[in-house]
């Protein structure tokens, strides 16, 4: 039984870092680095580097840029795109580390896991963003980012504490994204359909002014 525990847990930090890789990178890097750091959980060897002040530091500061960034209608799709490159793979790395040196092959299959969790959570927030933005007012941007922080906050701590009601949770997530991003993207095309016919009737020259 112990056994089995210790396999859950690792499987829960394995995707948990993953996925909250996608959603914020830097929060997930802050939070597991003070945890670690202040002696409430213990870190597997690979994922101790983040306790180190430097990558404490480094994260919190890029937390706080993220912070304010993710609450400006269009920064926040604009730093969603140029994460695309920076939140998937850091995914895949910290959830490879998760699962130590132990076996070469569940490092590589613990990588791929966590890069496919951090792609699917980060096209699901991205994606959701680009909707939102067709909202004149900020606060709905405020709210999704508040509410994005938080569940990167309490899905590491019940990755660390609870790992069954966080993969419970996590298969509703997988679950509502599959169901959800179809109609994103459909959205999506609606809205850059929208824009392309917009900028295409202002720059006809017989385009009224």
């Amino acid at each position: 039984m112990e056994q089995l525990d210790q396999i859950v847990k690792t499987i829960a930090l394995t995707m948990g870092v993953g996925w909250a890789s996608g959603l914020n990178l830097y929060a997930a890097i802050l939070m597991l680095g003070i945890l670690g750091a202040t002696g409430n959980v213990v870190l597997p060897p690979e994922l101790q580097v983040l306790t180190s002040p430097i990558v404490v530091v480094a994260a919190a500061i890029m937390y706080l840029v993220e912070f304010f960034a993710d609450k400006v209608p269009g920064v926040d799709t604009g730093w969603d795109t140029i994460h695309t490159f920076i939140r998937i793979p850091a995914g895949a790395l910290l959830a490879a580390g998760a699962v130590g040196s132990v076996n070469p092959a569940l490092a590589v299959a613990a990588a791929l896991l966590g890069g496919s969790m951090a792609a699917l959570s980060h096209a699901t927030k991205a994606g959701t963003r680009v909707l939102i933005n067709t909202s004149p007012e900020p606060f709905t941007n405020w709210a999704a980012s508040i509410t994005e922080d938080l569940m990167v906050i309490g899905g590491i701590w019940a990755a660390l504490h609870h790992p069954w009601l966080f993969l419970g949770l996590l298969t509703a997530f997988i679950l509502l994204a599959i169901w959800l991003l179809p109609k994103i993207w459909q959205g999506i095309k609606k809205v850059w359909g929208y824009l392309r016919r917009l900028f295409t009737r202002e720059s006809s020259p017989g385009a009224p002014t």
